[in-house]
């Protein structure tokens, strides 16, 4: 997977332009993960954990195979406590990917900063959190709080012309697609969709 043209130095800056040796793909898996389910721990460095159900092997495998230079241990199936069967994989503990930690983690809860949201990382976020809802998607930020979906759906409008709205489910709030979104966004994240995650997109119509 090729880098995308819409990697900038201003993104890099609001990363504290301290991002090492990590390649522009990386560093775009990297946002798009932590946009989803991807969560990081922090002692005097950094380690992102790449936790998936065991269903989304190749998912997770393919994530492996672009981060796996910063990775001792290759991805392992656990179970957790619930039952859940999960396949995962940790990174190794590393200075580049501490600014990524400040950022997202920076006032201690999971938050949502100011970034460039790139196809490479919009579609690495919905191959997250993407679920279909007949001519729809939404993308299940159920994690983050008010502020921060509002920001994501700022975030989306400004950069991509992809609108959406707050939709309640259950409790929490999650961001619903409009129909002219979805396909917006389905455009955008086509090239980089692994062929096993496309059933998260409807059925696209002209």
């Amino acid at each position: 997977m090729e880098p995308t043209p819409e990697a900038s130095s201003e993104r890099r800056d609001k990363l504290g332009n301290t991002v090492g040796s990590l390649s522009e793909v990386q560093r775009q898996i990297i946002v798009g993960s932590l946009l989803g389910d991807g969560t990081m721990r922090c002692k005097t460095n950094a380690l992102l954990e790449i936790n998936h159900s065991s269903n989304q092997r190749s998912y997770v495998d393919w994530k492996y195979s672009q981060l796996a230079d910063l990775v001792r241990t290759p991805p392992r199936v656990r179970k957790s406590n619930g039952g859940r069967i999960a396949y995962r994989f940790l990174t190794r503990s590393l200075p580049e990917l501490t600014p990524y930690f400040r950022l997202f983690y920076g006032s201690g809860r999971k938050r949502i900063p100011e970034l460039e949201l790139t196809r490479l990382v919009l579609a690495v976020w919905f191959m997250d959190d993407g679920s279909r809802s007949r001519s729809s998607v939404y993308l299940n930020t159920q994690q983050y709080d008010e502020t921060s979906q509002a920001l994501l759906l700022r975030l989306l409008r400004k950069q991509w012309g992809i609108d959406g709205t707050l939709n309640r489910d259950k409790t929490y709030y999650r961001i619903r697609m409009s129909v002219n979104g979805t396909k917006r966004l389905a455009q955008l994240v086509d090239p980089y969709l692994l062929p096993e995650l496309r059933y998260k997109l409807p059925q696209m119509t002209p």
